[in-house]
């Protein structure tokens, strides 16, 4: 009988190289496949004026994934003059309108000056980026 080795019985993601069972359908892993959807939904909602559900709609996807970005900082909701494209979601500690995540910046301030942490062990221990313009905006 031949020996076959380990490594034959997967086939792996075209992006990150994550090893993937031979019966898997897609060529690319999960995580792959939301980065690259994320992106398209990011360009989406650059050239166009639409609100979270629109966006789920246009794409199939749950409304939760929207809502899941916009809560990570990944997507934020903006003002065009008097209307807001994306519904407005506010603090969970003091109330007040945000733009994304889910504490403004007063308090997100105020709870790292003081070390407490609403969220939990895992959410604490990654890492989350925004664009220059998005920092700069939330200082005015």
């Amino acid at each position: 009988m031949a020996q076959t080795s380990f490594f034959e019985n997967y086939k792996y993601c075209e992006i990150c190289g994550k090893p993937l069972p031979l019966s898997y359908r897609d060529s690319l892993c999960p995580n792959c496949q939301e980065q690259q959807l994320f992106s398209k939904v990011k360009d989406y909602i650059r050239e166009n004026d639409v609100t979270e559900y629109q966006v789920a709609a246009h794409f199939h996807i749950p409304l939760q994934y929207v809502k899941k970005w916009i809560k990570e900082g990944r997507i934020e909701y903006k003002d065009n003059s008097n209307t807001v494209s994306l519904i407005k979601t506010y603090c969970r500690s003091c109330g007040a309108p945000i733009t994304f995540g889910t504490l403004c910046p007063k308090c997100l301030r105020a709870q790292n000056i003081s070390g407490h942490s609403t969220g939990t062990k895992d959410e604490e221990s990654h890492m989350r980026y925004l664009d220059k313009s998005v920092r700069n905006k939330n200082k005015e």
